[in-house]
């Protein structure tokens, strides 16, 4: 699950130092370890990284692509180069891609290493040289590398303007050059990119704009930003906020831009009392933003009950009301701030379910409600929808173990299991070439069959979602559990 980073890039050493007591964070860094050191529910099991970078041609398919699909299916995710200096989080690892092309009925699988500035300093050392989200942050490691956390562009991925970019929500994202994978090098849009790039850019279908924002836990505390359809980014705007917030994901519409001030706040003092410097304090309230994008007025604000959502799926707007659709969960969930942390043990109130917010601008009141009580993540639409009142929603199931398919109108789902010992991420929706309905296209995944031990490509015909998979490509190579892909059409890719 693409979620938080305790990282402090945009903010001064010496404003981090000053903060925390620089003396305090001084540690000798343990020695190099061995895989077999490491003890950690992230590294074990289909989390476990793989370290080979391949390209297989000719992939076997049960079943049959359709010969229009013409495009490339890419996911990223963590996925460590060295065993970790002390703990480790399954937000920790240096990203990877891992990609399927698709064309004439056929695919070829490579995956290849996000090679940021971290991972390559670490390639030179030959051994980790970050320390883990899950630890108080190490000074030493500040000041030598200008960050306690390495960005590791492992969180997600957007394409805009002819260019793939990998994500990791406390930095610069990471150009990445199509099809090959090779890594570019950082984008900061000819210098003016100034706070950290969420892992969830939105991109509005009717104006080809970018727009995204960056979260940070000293002033100030959020800014948001638009690029336009050329690429360039042409304005950032500060939205004010009384405390410095984790905000993982927001949303659009054509008018709005949807904010989630959220109580699980950062707080750099609790590492000198040896707390974590995110807590969950729902006494502090929630509330929902909206930024009007043509900057005239000033951001309106809804309170709604404490709560803590990772991902929204959509926004629309209906005459005096805009709603929101996101998985809500009661409460951040707790072993997420734990290297040891077992997501199979989380308890009910960070269950996500997901939830319909029903904002109305001239009375201010907001109305919430769940669509179903079904636990769901990494929510997903047809993108040619974003910000408008989209008939459908995908999500994966709460265990993983299949996709779930929401009419959002009438509150209902439909259930795509993937077999018994078989569980799968995000599912990316694909629209078929000339399609007149939202749902005429795929779904696709990555799915991993623990009896087989076995990577494989799923593909699903959204239309008909219940059914067994239009096609399996058998992958060359076992492919970790992630986070958030996309899918490229064959006209965007250059060879």
């Amino acid at each position: 699950m693409a979620l938080p980073r305790r990282d402090f890039l945009r903010a001064s050493s010496a404003g981090i130092l000053a903060a925390l007591g620089a003396g305090h964070l001084f540690a000798q860094a343990p020695k190099p370890r061995t895989w077999a050191d490491v003890k950690s529910p992230f590294l074990t099991g289909n989390f476990a990284p793989v370290h080979e970078e391949v390209t297989v041609e000719n992939l076997k398919v049960l079943g049959t692509l359709p010969p229009e699909l013409d495009g490339m299916y890419l996911r990223n995710g963590p996925n460590p180069q060295f065993p970790p200096r002390g703990a480790y989080h399954w937000f920790d690892g240096d990203g990877m891609l891992h990609g399927v092309r698709i064309q004439g009925g056929k695919a070829s699988y490579r995956n290849r290493y996000v090679q940021t500035d971290g991972w390559k300093a670490e390639r030179k050392a030959g051994k980790a040289l970050w320390g883990s989200i899950a630890e108080p942050p190490d000074a030493k490691t500040l000041l030598e590398h200008g960050s306690p956390f390495k960005n590791t562009g492992n969180t997600a991925l957007v394409w805009h303007h002819g260019q793939l970019l990998a994500l990791w929500e406390g930095g610069e994202p990471t150009a990445i050059a199509v099809p090959e994978l090779s890594t570019r090098g950082l984008e900061k849009f000819d210098g003016k990119l100034k706070h950290p790039f969420t892992a969830h850019p939105k991109i509005d279908p009717a104006t080809g704009e970018m727009l995204f924002f960056g979260y940070q836990p000293l002033a100030p505390y959020l800014q948001f930003s638009v690029c336009d359809r050329a690429g360039k980014l042409t304005r950032t705007v500060p939205v004010e906020l009384p405390r410095p917030v984790m905000m993982h994901d927001f949303a659009i519409t054509p008018k709005y831009a949807l904010f989630l001030d959220l109580p699980e706040t950062f707080d750099l003092t609790r590492i000198l009392r040896g707390e974590p410097v995110l807590k969950f304090q729902p006494e502090l309230g929630a509330r929902i933003g909206l930024l009007s994008r043509d900057g005239k007025r000033a951001v309106q604000w809804f309170t709604i009950q404490p709560c803590f959502i990772f991902h929204a799926l959509n926004a629309y707007e209906a005459k005096d009301e805009v709603t929101l659709l996101a998985c809500r969960m009661k409460e951040y969930p707790a072993w997420l701030d734990d290297a040891s942390g077992d997501p199979s043990q989380q308890p009910a109130g960070s269950r996500p379910v997901l939830y319909r917010y029903t904002l109305n601008t001239k009375t201010g009141e907001a109305r919430e409600q769940a669509i179903d009580d079904m636990a769901c993540e990494f929510p997903r639409l047809n993108e040619s929808l974003a910000g408008l009142n989209s008939k459908f929603g995908y999500t994966i199931s709460g265990e993983m173990d299949g996709l779930l398919k929401y009419d959002l109108a009438k509150g209902t789902h439909q259930r795509h299991a993937h077999g018994k010992g078989r569980q799968g991420g995000e599912g990316v929706f694909v629209p078929r070439a000339g399609g007149n309905e939202e749902d005429d296209g795929w779904l696709v995944t990555y799915v991993h069959d623990e009896a087989e031990a076995r990577s494989e490509m799923v593909l699903l015909d959204a239309r008909d979602f219940r059914a067994p998979p239009v096609a399996r490509v058998l992958l060359p190579q076992r492919v970790p559990y992630g986070f958030h892909g996309t899918w490229l059409p064959g006209a965007e890719l250059k060879g």
